[in-house]
């Protein structure tokens, strides 16, 4: 494996733990009434990591096998908080695929940051094993395949959330 490869996959691992810590902080209260505006940050910046893999050119194990691991940690406990957290605003609609399905689909905020970050989990488990080459291109292929569009969504509805909470404002009379 080249040092290109070994640098990008740290680089990688780096933006995948930050995303679960964060989620992890936010589902457990940290952040208060800031839960949104944080959790539009943690998205954006996986996104970014994400499309820096959809950029590359694609990562091809040899003999096209991905080592087996045990079974990947349960990140439902995860997503049940955050969706007490997020509360009224967890659902939302979403058009699936713009160009094959534009059917509008019921989603959920805590599904798809809990998706995103099972895909995020099990590229880690590989880094974390010594298969930095394996991790990338799980990470890769779950971007292309699941987690990208999981992220591309929540970032849409939080973006929406947020917008809202400091645009729809009512306007205060003015005295004259």
């Amino acid at each position: 494996m080249s040092d290109e490869w070994g640098a990008l996959a740290e680089r990688i691992a780096g933006h995948a733990q930050n995303y679960l810590d964060g989620l992890t902080r936010l589902a457990s209260g940290e952040g208060g009434d800031a839960i949104l505006p944080l959790l539009l940050v943690e998205v954006a910046q996986v996104s970014l990591a994400g499309t820096q893999l959809g950029a590359m050119q694609d990562v091809i194990l040899q003999g096209n096998f991905e080592p087996a691991l045990s079974e990947d940690p349960d990140v439902d406990p995860l997503r049940t908080a955050l969706a007490a957290r997020l509360g009224p605003v967890d659902d939302y609609a979403e058009v699936f695929d713009p160009y094959k399905d534009t059917v509008v689909t019921p989603y959920r905020l805590s599904d798809d940051l809990a998706a995103v970050a099972a895909d995020l989990v099990h590229g880690l488990r590989h880094y974390r094993a010594g298969r930095p080459l394996e991790a990338l291109w799980w990470w890769q292929y779950s971007y292309f395949n699941t987690w990208g569009n999981h992220a591309g969504a929540a970032l849409r509805a939080l973006h929406a959330l947020v917008a809202h909470t400091r645009l729809d404002v009512v306007e205060e009379s003015t005295v004259v």
